[in-house]
């Protein structure tokens, strides 16, 4: 049997169809792996927000407003809060993630060093900043406690405070 320009043709047609197919389902797969990305954030959040309160004022910091998913948008800048927890002279800016990477805690910094200047009901208080995951490396922790930051981690089924007692936040 001998091969023609026409079975060829075919042949290309029926592979690119088939790749479409793949790529179709290779969309289909990292959309649905992306949702399920947010999901486990949001599951890790509502796992953080009951104890987040109760963490702090044990702490002595005497916080007692809840405010979960705050954006503002100023000056063409934008910022993102996933958990913002206050008093009138402390806002603690929780940032929540299933696994956190140095990368989220430098993003995290920038978003500190602009809060007040996006959200200037807050410019007399003092912003201290957290980052929470279920999943913390101990290069991560480390380096966000030497930043000034609150690490919260999943613990059996609470949530805890990685730092010790002789930890001093960063204020902004």
């Amino acid at each position: 049997m001998t091969t023609t320009i026409d079975d060829i043709r075919e042949i290309l047609k029926e592979l690119a169809q088939s790749q479409q197919e793949t790529d179709r389902q290779i969309k289909s797969v990292s959309k649905q792996i992306g949702e399920l990305g947010n999901r486990l954030g949001e599951f890790v959040e509502y796992q953080v927000r009951p104890a987040v309160v109760r963490l702090f004022q044990e702490r002595g910091i005497d916080v007692h407003e809840f405010h979960p998913g705050l954006s503002v948008t100023r000056d063409h800048e934008g910022l993102e809060i996933d958990l913002l927890v206050v008093n009138d002279t402390d806002a603690i800016l929780v940032e929540v993630k299933s696994k956190l990477t140095q990368r989220d805690v430098d993003e995290h910094l920038q978003r500190l060093s602009k809060f007040k200047r996006l959200m200037p009901r807050f410019r007399d208080v003092k912003a201290l900043g957290t980052v929470a995951a279920m999943i913390v490396p101990d290069k991560v922790a480390s380096y966000a406690y030497r930043q000034g930051l609150f690490v919260l981690v999943q613990s059996g089924e609470n949530v805890v405070i990685l730092n010790d007692g002789e930890f001093t936040p960063q204020v902004w």
